[in-house]
């Protein structure tokens, strides 16, 4: 058999995503997993999206059976990535061939980080990291609820960010995620820019104490950038956010209101699931561990 692999930069044409799709609904099918967020499929057609896929072909066949993706999510030169090999050709080295190639790229364009990702269910995936000297460092659960009306609370007031809350939103993102001011302000600028998002604050008696972001895909509204300040925790405002963000979802058309969390972060977790959110998939992650 004959192989040949290419490099494609995001956006990707129609076919070559349709051809994307395809192997990951086959190799889906075949694991019992779901392969598109973890390929980037909706950030491959995306104007400003910075990554890319490597395409593995059978020659004889013309037909995709391999494919690489990796996407720079904060524009900060760490990048994320996976892979996926159909089913009937795991045996014959063409993981390892993307591999290869996808870190030529990752060290063309200058990558400071990366991170390997993989489903949870995924025992293929997670055994060829490990070959390859990555071990397991954190996972990701992706909760996701009904868009639905609530009931919010008449003493927890939510609008939408404003310079003027800059600020305590730095100081609120310090002590929730022990970020620098830095860091913080980029994520505002970046939670603010962002095509189809937008930065809210949650007040109880005038002083902003909670925020997160929604940022729209298709038929549902992602959360990001969820926090409360540790000193204000275990007054309703988180679960007042979340509440909120499902009937903002509802009366702005969507379905679905989703969000990602780190596994072990339990009180996250508890406060998740008391507003209503369900474990819809679980992502683990791996770092790069040079043998001493």
């Amino acid at each position: 058999m004959n192989f040949s692999i290419i490099k494609a930069s995001f956006p990707v044409d129609l076919e070559t995503l349709e051809e994307v799709k395809t192997l990951c609904a086959e190799a889906g099918n075949a694991d019992r997993v779901s392969y598109n967020a973890l390929m980037n499929l909706r950030e491959s057609n995306e104007l400003y999206s910075k990554g890319f896929f490597v395409l593995a072909y059978d020659d004889e066949l013309n037909q995709l059976v391999g494919v690489a993706s990796a996407i720079d999510v904060m524009g900060l030169d760490t990048y994320e990535w996976s892979l996926v090999v159909s089913p009937m050709y795991r045996q014959i080295g063409i993981g390892k061939a993307l591999f290869k190639v996808l870190h030529e790229s990752l060290h063309e364009r200058g990558a400071e980080g990366e991170l390997a990702l993989v489903h949870e269910n995924s025992t293929y995936g997670r055994k060829f990291l490990e070959r390859f000297g990555f071990r397991y460092s954190f996972s990701e659960a992706t909760f996701e609820a009904k868009a639905t009306v609530s009931n919010l609370e008449d003493h927890i007031f939510i609008r939408q960010f404003s310079e003027l809350d800059t600020n305590v939103l730095v100081q609120i993102f310090i002590e929730a995620f022990g970020d620098m001011r830095d860091e913080s302000l980029e994520l505002i600028e970046h939670n603010t820019t962002a095509e189809g998002s937008i930065l809210w604050v949650a007040e109880m008696n005038g002083e902003v104490l909670g925020t997160l972001t929604t940022t729209k895909e298709g038929e549902v509204q992602w959360i990001t950038a969820f926090a409360v300040h540790p000193n204000s925790q275990g007054k309703g405002i988180g679960t007042a956010l979340l509440n909120w963000a499902r009937d903002f979802a509802l009366r702005n058309g969507e379905k679905f209101v989703m969000l990602d969390v780190e596994t072990e972060n339990e009180r996250a977790l508890s406060v998740y699931e008391k507003a209503g959110f369900q474990k819809s998939m679980q992502v683990d992650y791996f770092v790069y561990s040079s043998k001493e």
